[in-house]
């Protein structure tokens, strides 16, 4: 598949812990709760409607009136199909349930009812026969596997028909969404899974309140994994608890890794730079160890921050309101392949604001596959020089030299310069 491309989840903490999504990855929700998934699913959807993917939802829990319910106004999607494997599956083929497919109600989203789907290779064959009339990378929910396993008669068709179904979906170049009701099954089922899946998540209550998991995420050095994070839903909105362990003392860890990810910078990448390894990387952003003065200094040096600021509280950032374009700092963008666009973030590094202005470069007749930043967020653009069309849904916009770009929620899926030289864009990210 070449380099992986990243895309966000669309929840944007979740991509700071997980990194994004890659083209490719199968995403098993281990969800304790039977409901805890869904938020997640749901801004799934909603940022590959954002980006115009197509996207299949396999159901076999919910009716299709059900489910349209459910997902409400992300519904009224033309590119959605809903692979409907209950009305024949669990709803036993009831004419309250078929009523649903009488008469000739409009939609906007297509509905596919599958006769037998009790019979695992026809659910296969009615699934890669809509994929195949689709174009580019398609977005897949399936709801769920435990359901799958009710209607099959045990475990082991689950496992045949996921094992079968993750290797055919990373060859296509697609994003799926596997929910797995965690109590249901046993652990020999969820460890298997894990073992084929590129990123396993759980998704639990503890003591009155939500956690989320990392249990395994391929392609990605992340110290976030296997540490249980709390968080909050209401709505489609999901808010994380500070990522601060309560352990007293000064969190240098936590304050490298905000460091680090605000240059777009993997742990490995960073480790050489500074000439130690990536589990000393690790350690140090896990509070674990401590670097030794010359790492710090080294540190501090590749981050282009003061050391001081790898002890302050980001907080109480520096009061000053003039920064020299010397201390613009060059950075990575995780969502785009290495040297596609020229990146400076304007501010200091360790300045902690409302705002983070970007001086952006991109070449002649470059064409980019997604967004500048995984952001959930407003964000505002300038042109200052030369000319960039750029895409949200179906749509092609222009813009030139002395105009600005604002964006709410829906994020361009593609920017394209069509020469004869480089556009400069001043963009503002706001928090």
């Amino acid at each position: 598949m070449g380099e992986a491309l990243r895309v966000s989840s669309g929840v944007s903490e979740l991509d700071r812990l997980l990194g994004g999504l890659f083209i490719g990855d199968n995403v098993v929700w281990h969800d304790a709760a039977g409901s805890l998934a869904s938020v997640f699913c749901l801004n799934f959807i909603r940022t590959s409607q954002a980006q115009a993917k197509p996207i299949i939802y396999v159901t076999f829990d919910r009716s299709p009136k059900n489910l349209l319910d459910k997902l409400g106004r992300f519904a009224d999607y033309p590119a959605l199909t809903l692979l409907d494997c209950f009305t024949h599956g669990k709803g036993a083929g009831s004419s309250v349930f078929l009523k649903f497919y009488e008469g000739k109600k409009k939609r906007t989203c297509r509905v596919v009812r599958v006769e037998k789907p009790g019979d695992p290779h026809q659910v296969m064959d009615a699934l890669y026969g809509i994929h195949a009339t689709m174009e580019g990378d398609v977005r897949f929910v399936f709801e769920s596997l435990t359901g799958m396993g009710e209607l099959w008669g045990g475990e082991e068709p689950i496992l045949q028909f996921y094992a079968h179904s993750c290797a055919r979906l990373y060859e296509l170049n697609t994003i799926a969404y596997w929910i797995l009701e965690k109590r249901a099954h046993t652990a020999r089922l969820r460890a298997q899974i894990n073992q084929i899946a590129q990123v396993a998540i759980d998704v639990s209550v503890r003591r009155g309140t939500c956690s989320l998991t990392i249990l395994k995420a391929e392609n990605r050095d992340l110290a976030t994994q296997n540490r249980p994070y709390p968080y909050w839903s209401k709505g489609l909105d999901v808010a994380f608890e500070a990522d601060r362990p309560n352990r007293g003392g000064i969190e240098l860890g936590t304050r490298l890794r905000d460091l680090r990810t605000k240059r777009g910078l993997p742990q490995k990448e960073l480790a050489d730079l500074v000439g130690v390894t990536s589990s000393t990387i690790s350690q140090i952003e896990s509070n674990l160890i401590y670097p030794s003065l010359p790492a710090l200094l080294k540190l501090a040096e590749v981050l282009s921050v003061d050391v001081s600021s790898l002890f302050r509280d980001p907080a109480k950032p520096a009061g000053r309101p003039v920064f020299s374009i010397k201390e613009a700092a060059v950075v990575k963008l995780p969502s785009l392949t290495g040297g596609e666009v020229e990146a400076k973030l304007l501010t200091p590094l360790d300045l902690e604001a409302k705002a983070e202005p970007y001086l952006l470069e991109i070449p002649a007749k470059k064409i980019l596959s997604s967004h500048f930043f995984m952001h959930k967020g407003e964000e505002l653009g300038y042109l200052l020089k030369g000319t960039l069309h750029f895409k949200i849904k179906n749509s092609t916009y222009t813009v030139r030299s002395g105009e600005v770009i604002y964006l709410t929620c829906d994020v361009p899926t593609q920017w394209r310069n069509p020469g004869p030289g480089a556009a400069r864009l001043l963009w503002i990210k706001l928090k």
